[in-house]
């Protein structure tokens, strides 16, 4: 699903010349789910950005099912993050006024939004917070915001799913959640995921962690025996 070869990323900082990724390969096979670990400044974030197509690399070459991502211009870029990417983030962002459902429906207002109400209900019944689809932000748990994230981020079938410390702002029953949410995804359904996190705990989650520092992969390992998340989030569906 995804090759990349000797990418580079160096940012200008004035007269200085910053390397944040340094001759980076990796490969990633369709329904894997991997974890993209480093400490601060490690290139974990820049190669994320890269991958979903948010910054492009400097040198290299990044081919994404079949489409060599470098020879695209801005509108076919916008596309693979609209069609092929769903994004997770640290801080939910969603809209404090709109419903989890009206939030869910928001990437379906652009392009293809036939029948959004039900695909947005089908993406909530798969995080299992379809009943409290009429719920406002404030009105959830920090676990079903991030619940939310998810479901907006499924709404459009992606290939892959990249969620950037998704579990960074949680207790560790809501992280639980979110890793069962992820492990499902990947497991039931086939859907890739790749998580970027700092905590080694999260990657052991993972079937694979790879590990950046200065900018360099300097780990690529399987996990034997990935831990399984140990609550039960109900899919069961229930009506508006």
């Amino acid at each position: 699903m995804i090759d990349i070869h000797d990418i580079s990323k160096i940012y200008q900082m004035g007269n200085v010349k910053v390397a944040a990724l340094q001759n980076v390969s990796l490969s990633v096979s369709q329904g894997e789910m991997l974890a993209i670990m480093g400490p601060s400044g490690s290139g974990k974030s820049t190669m994320m950005n890269i991958l979903g197509c948010l910054d492009v690399a400097t040198s290299g070459r990044y081919v994404l099912e079949g489409e060599d991502v470098g020879q695209m211009n801005d509108n076919q870029l916008a596309e693979i993050r609209h069609n092929k990417v769903g994004f997770v983030f640290q801080t939910y962002n969603l809209l404090p006024r709109a419903t989890a459902l009206s939030n869910v429906e928001m990437p379906l207002m652009y392009g293809d939004g036939h029948n959004r109400r039900n695909r947005a209900m089908e993406a909530l019944y798969k995080v299992g917070l379809h009943n409290r689809a009429l719920h406002r932000p404030a009105e959830l748990s920090g676990g079903e915001q991030q619940r939310v994230g998810i479901a907006r981020a499924l709404v459009k079938n992606p290939s892959i799913l990249l969620a950037d410390e998704p579990t960074g702002n949680l207790d560790s029953k809501s992280s639980d959640e979110i890793l069962t949410v992820l492990q499902r995804l990947n497991r039931e359904e086939g859907l890739t995921v790749i998580l970027v996190t700092h905590e080694a705990n999260i990657g052991q989650h993972t079937d694979r962690i790879v590990s950046f520092r200065d900018g360099h992969v300097v780990n690529d390992v399987g996990v034997a025996n990935p831990l399984t998340a140990g609550v039960g989030i109900s899919s069961n569906r229930v009506d508006l």
